[in-house]
């Protein structure tokens, strides 16, 4: 079976082969998994009894040819995921009634007793935590169940090496491979982010007691979730491609995605942004950080600047003072980061995970058309 590519001819000529030609020679053939050639057009035919080929043309498909058969092949985790990004964002869209509902009646502002911020965690802590554990482990998912067995059931299988045989040629078909999926695996986590950033701003002073970094916000939002699951899923295509064992892949891309989600949180993180400092008498009644701030560090410090760690004069009252008396300790400094720079932070994060995702999958590409498959 082969795709029809052009129109036939015969009018006039006897015996003519026509002017038109089939996709053997002009147009793309891939192998479909059943025996049969699938042309450009996502179209096959087969001769009739007279050796006239049929008039009929089949319904038209949104996906042909290459990108097609990809679809096909990972048709149920691609959809899967489509049904659980649809789900969710109907699910955060109802949960924004009843938050939204709730700061109507009760007000936004944590206040300075803190009741308004106990009885928001008493509702609503539950489902923040819900949520956000969710989308942390998004990423990870997608990166399993998709990327690392993109490649790899093809190399188990054995199907790759039908490529070798194709007109369609490695590059077309690797580029096609991981396109498709990483596509709709952007939109699935841009959704996602953007329906789950809608529900959680207008209460991102009281959601998780404003605590925007270690709460789980800053991974739930923004484009955060989209360039993490862009690395992890490259990286599980690599791993695919290299250990050629689907099952192998999926436990490296587990090992790899938690070591980076560790990582990520203790090292990184807390270094996209300039901390700010907030200073005040030792003896003082306390700080007043900006609102919807995140405090990450308690010094105490002498009148020239110099920081000492937080338990330095841990001791009983008297020998504590005399330790502070002989250091020069006078205030207490509280680093924070302030709400305004948590898109700054994003989007520097973002951009690096992008940046390692564009050299994995620079590696995937060469790795596809330089070495055997």
């Amino acid at each position: 079976m082969s795709g029809v590519s052009g129109t036939s001819d015969t009018a006039g000529r006897s015996g003519a082969a026509g002017a038109g030609r089939t996709s053997g020679g002009s147009g793309t053939s891939i192998m479909d998994g059943t025996g049969g050639a699938l042309g450009t057009g996502g179209r096959t035919s087969t001769p009739a009894a007279g050796g006239a080929a049929p008039a009929t043309a089949p319904g038209r498909r949104l996906l042909r040819g290459l990108p097609w058969l990809v679809w096909r092949r990972n048709r149920t985790a691609l959809g899967i995921g489509l049904l659980v990004t649809l789900g969710a964002c109907a699910l955060f869209a109802y949960e924004r009634i009843g938050v939204m509902d709730f700061l109507h009646t009760k007000g936004s502002s944590p206040g300075s007793t803190g009741d308004l911020l106990m009885e928001f965690q008493n509702e609503f802590s539950s489902m923040f935590s819900s949520d956000t554990g969710f989308l942390t482990f998004v990423p990870a998912l997608v990166a399993i169940f998709l990327g690392a067995p993109l490649i790899a059931s093809e190399q188990e299988r054995g199907t790759v090496k039908l490529v070798a045989t194709q007109s369609t040629g490695r590059s077309r078909w690797i580029a096609t491979t991981l396109a498709l999926p990483l596509a709709i695996a952007v939109l699935c986590t841009t959704l996602l982010s953007a329906a789950f950033t809608w529900m959680w701003s207008p209460a991102h002073e009281l959601a998780m007691f404003g605590d925007w970094l270690q709460g789980g916000a800053f991974d739930s939002t923004g484009p955060v979730p989209v360039a993490m699951t862009l690395f992890l899923t490259s990286c599980g295509i690599a791993f695919g491609m290299l250990i050629k064992r689907v099952v192998a892949a999926m436990v490296a891309t587990a090992v790899f995605a938690a070591a980076t989600s560790l990582i990520w949180t203790e090292k990184v993180r807390v270094h996209l942004g300039t901390l700010r400092s907030y200073t005040y008498p030792f003896d003082g009644e306390g700080s007043v950080l900006p609102r919807g701030s995140v405090p990450v560090d308690d010094w105490l410090a002498s009148a020239d600047g110099k920081l000492f760690g937080i338990n330095t004069c841990n001791a009983p009252e008297a020998t504590a003072d005399a330790c502070r008396a002989k250091l020069g300790i006078v205030n207490r400094v509280i680093q924070y980061f302030d709400y305004g720079q948590m898109a700054g932070m994003q989007w520097l994060g973002a951009g690096i995970l992008l940046a390692l995702t564009v050299l994995v999958l620079g590696f995937v590409i060469w790795q596809a058309r330089r070495r055997p498959l």
